[in-house]
């Protein structure tokens, strides 16, 4: 558990010789930015992480930020956390690799809340949604850039707010800073609605960042989340859909390229029971498990390869000349991504034919994959939080794949690929059209192209809640 207090002058601001030097350089750029308020209230918990408590941040401090009235940006309350970078460089909490590096996981979450009229003191509620994430960062390993989206499902605040899901974007105030133990740099968390994730799913983050900063009541320059908001951007200005994202996702396609989804997938061209299906979810039966080291290698091969970037499209394989047709061509051993070619875990086998299953949240996804990312010659993965499974889509122009259009349907592992060409995934567009609406979809429902040996299936999350059983 937490607790709120006002932080000590002396102790907070480096005037004793032992206070930390990762702490102390946040705390120096805090100090750069609100001179006035050496003593802010801050939210710290109250077992430490590296002695066995649950949260990772060991401190959230909460400042008072009066705005830019020239700039037409209001007032609000402004959270900086103190934890995901390295703040002691002793390796109580994260691993000491020298000043040239990140600190840490190289960043710090910040949060810019509205300030209601008569408010006089900070809510404490974004303390325990900063905690939220660090805590999925310390899990999973995955870090956060700038254009991320997390989908929360759920009001920030808990309230009956509109706002339930998050962008992250690059402080407006806060400048990286330089740590003996590394860099650290400062992400701001953006509340947003759902059309307003979907937009950014659909196309990119940045983009729908920009727009926001357009529109001041969805937080202006400097991207402050106002939980009372009852309307989307495109409420606001209906032309930002059509004009700018759809436009967006035609020219540029998407820049997802993964999600964490409740997927599976079954080769239909072998029955179950055969001994060298080495799938490691199966829905219904119980899985047949690689071995421990197989199984930790294929995890860290696709966490490695499911790192999501902010760039456009990943660079190519050769990446030397930008401007020719080859750099037009996704690759699945560029430099962001090069750990997701597979090691020599298992033999990579070709079926003939496959049947995908996915949740409505990720058959949701589908059309996005296809036109956002397919189409524009990428390549996108479904990784289950369920074990091992993936499921990456390719097109024709990734390079590195072991799907191939002579055998477009390829598993190494858990791992599927499935290859498609251009003419197929039109098809296949028109055929899940309805899966592009925002209303709720019957469930189940399938979608088959026999001539392809390829069904999809959209099912009930209650079939995915215990698939190991």
């Amino acid at each position: 558990m937490d607790e709120v207090r006002p932080t000590s002058g002396a102790q907070a601001h480096g005037l004793v010789p032992l206070f930390p030097p990762g702490l102390q350089a946040i705390y120096g750029e805090c100090r750069r930015l609100y001179p006035e308020q050496a003593n802010p209230l801050q939210v710290t918990a109250i077992v430490k992480y590296w002695l066995g408590g649950p949260d990772p941040l060991d401190y959230i401090s909460m400042y008072r930020n009066t705005g830019c009235p020239a700039q037409d940006i209001q007032e609000h309350w402004h959270y900086v956390s103190f934890g995901l970078s390295d703040l002691y460089g002793d390796n109580r909490v994260h691993e000491f690799t020298g000043p040239d590096g990140p600190s840490g996981f190289g960043f710090e979450l910040t949060f810019r809340l509205k300030r209601e009229v008569g408010e006089t003191a900070p809510p404490t509620w974004p303390a325990e949604l900063m905690q939220g994430l660090a805590r999925y960062v310390f899990q999973s390993e995955n870090t956060f850039c700038s254009g991320d989206h997390v989908s929360w499902h759920n009001p920030l605040d808990n309230s009956e707010s509109r706002i339930q899901h998050m962008l992250l974007t690059e402080d407006p105030q806060m400048q990286p800073v330089q740590t003996p133990f590394g860099t650290v740099s400062f992400l701001q968390i953006v509340g947003v609605c759902t059309e307003e994730l979907q937009a950014a799913q659909q196309w990119n983050g940045q983009g729908i960042l920009e727009l926001m900063r357009g529109v001041r009541v969805a937080g202006g320059p400097w991207l402050i989340t106002d939980m009372r908001r009852g309307e989307t951007i495109f409420d606001i200005d209906p032309h930002l859909q059509q004009e700018r994202v759809d436009q967006g996702i035609e020219t540029e396609g998407s820049n997802l390229s993964g999600v964490s989804a409740k997927c599976v997938w079954d080769d239909l061209s072998r029955p179950p029971e055969d001994e060298e299906d080495s799938r490691s979810i199966c829905i219904g039966s119980q899985p047949r498990r690689l071995s421990d080291k197989d199984t930790e290698q294929i995890r860290e091969t696709l966490r490695k390869g499911l790192e999501f970037n902010s760039k456009a499209a990943l660079p190519p394989i050769n990446g030397q000349n930008l401007g020719s047709a080859q750099s037009r061509k996704d690759s699945l051993e560029s430099e962001s991504s090069a750990a997701i070619v597979p090691h020599e875990l298992v033999r990579t086998r070709q079926l003939e034919s496959v049947h995908l299953k996915f949740n409505q949240e990720s058959g949701t996804l589908l059309p996005l994959c296809l036109r956002g990312r397919l189409l524009h010659g990428r390549h996108f993965t479904y990784k289950s939080i369920h074990g091992d499974t993936a499921i990456t889509f390719v097109s024709t122009g990734v390079e590195g794949a072991f799907a191939t259009e002579e055998h477009p349907y390829a598993a190494h592992g858990p791992w599927l690929q499935i290859l498609l060409t251009e003419e197929f995934v039109e098809q296949m567009l028109g055929d899940l059209q309805e899966l592009n609406t925002r209303e709720e979809t019957k469930l189940p429902k399938e979608y088959s192209w026999p001539e392809k040996k390829l069904k999809i299936s959209v099912l009930p999350d209650s079939v995915f809640d215990d698939p190991l059983q």
